[in-house]
């Protein structure tokens, strides 16, 4: 029996990941197909196909990113924004989740996306966090001299952490991308079980 118990939440835990993902594609796409009906009726009647609505939101996201990169569109942008960015209770909502994103926007430079160990002088435990801003120009007055940087560590099995404001000599930089670090921290850093290797049969 307690193997059956082992058997089955091995199983689990191998499906579940699977059966999210899929499931929330299964959600999006359908989404975007209703989406895409609704817009393209009035102009192409009942003339669809299946994966119309994935095509279209693909091609309407890819334009999108092409518009945004013009200065004069981004101007555009930011008049757009101004609601978003002047209501009190929408504005924090807003501006938190767009510096989020803006922080993962795939760039040439990547000074500000920088992941590093934060190790404190005299102390034996190790800390990886994601550089969030190189000095503390800018911010109100109060901050320790000299040449700081803000470190965000995140926190395992959830959304969240804590920013902490360190001297530049106490980070290392590694090499490891935003995504994987965020990825790792989220799952605890746990390692992967190893595969047993598969006996070998006797002839």
């Amino acid at each position: 029996m307690k193997n059956v118990y082992k058997y089955f939440f091995r199983g689990l835990i191998t499906i579940l990941p699977l059966a999210l993902t899929l499931y929330l594609l299964y959600v999006c796409v359908a989404w975007m197909e209703a989406l895409a009906l609704a817009v393209l009726h009035p102009f192409v009647g009942s003339f669809y196909f299946p994966g119309m609505g994935l095509i279209l939101g693909v091609l309407g996201i890819v334009a999108v990113g092409m518009l945004v990169s013009k200065h004069r569109v981004r101007r555009l942008l930011s008049y757009v924004e101004w609601p978003f960015t002047s209501i009190p209770v929408v504005k924090s909502i807003y501006s938190s989740l767009k510096s989020f994103a803006d922080y993962f926007t795939p760039s040439t430079s990547q000074g500000g996306q920088q992941v590093v160990i934060l190790r404190m002088p005299g102390q034996e435990f190790e800390l990886v966090g994601l550089v969030t801003r190189r000095s503390t120009a800018g911010l109100p007055e109060g901050f320790l001299p000299g040449e700081r940087v803000a470190v965000y560590l995140p926190m395992g099995y959830m959304i969240g952490g804590y920013t902490v404001f360190v001297p530049i000599s106490w980070v290392t930089p590694i090499e490891m991308t935003v995504e994987e670090a965020m990825r790792s921290s989220l799952i605890a850093w746990m390692a992967r079980t190893p595969q047993a290797a598969p006996a070998p049969s006797q002839e």
